[in-house]
């Protein structure tokens, strides 16, 4: 069956400090499966990257990896995944996850989180998509980043129109629920319930 949604979700390889940062993982795989939708990640097996497919999987979704072949050499890849694309660059990846996803959600994560959530807010302020993107802010992991923002909108290096193009929360389900419907996909059965 044709999923309803599919999403894109960065997040650490790595678990982090707090139980939070894994319950949330869990959390959004779980509500991805629940609403009838398809995950897109990075590929990993481990941090919050597998907790979220792990989730994901079990919930009953389709589960999209997308990893370079330097990292499955490493023995870093999801071999569980619906499918799993192993790929030669990181440019090859986070293209091939940005053409399958209806929406993108960040959560808690490192460089490479930052760098795929800002490079896809760039990309839609430049017009080469116009899909909803999402930053679960969890126990208040973003509130710097966002006060930073923030501070460079005061000084006029960003416009409160690019600030616009994002959504941040606390809450997944809230968050999941807004970007679906902000993709205009929430027509479909599987989505009554939103």
């Amino acid at each position: 069956m044709r999923p309803a949604f599919t999403v894109c979700v960065y997040c650490g390889s790595r678990p982090g400090l707090t139980s939070a940062f894994a319950g949330v993982a869990r959390q959004v795989g779980n509500w991805i499966g629940q609403h009838g939708g398809q995950l897109v990640y990075g590929g990993g097996k481990s941090g919050l990257m597998g907790l979220l497919a792990d989730a994901a999987l079990q919930a009953g979704a389709q589960v999209v990896g997308v990893i370079p072949k330097a990292l499955v050499e490493k023995e870093w890849a999801h071999r569980g995944c619906s499918e799993l694309h192993i790929v030669d660059t990181m440019h090859e990846r986070k293209r091939m996850m940005a053409e399958r996803a209806d929406a993108f959600l960040a959560l808690p994560g490192g460089i490479g989180t930052l760098e795929e959530f800002f490079e896809v807010w760039t990309w839609r302020q430049l017009g080469y998509h116009d899909k909803p993107i999402g930053l679960l802010n969890i126990a208040g992991y973003y509130d710097k980043l966002l006060a930073f923002l923030d501070s460079a909108v005061e000084q006029q290096f960003m416009g409160t129109w690019q600030m616009d193009l994002i959504r941040s929360g606390s809450d997944p389900s809230t968050l999941l629920r807004e970007l679906v419907q902000a993709a205009g996909l929430t027509h479909t059965p599987q989505l009554d319930e939103i």
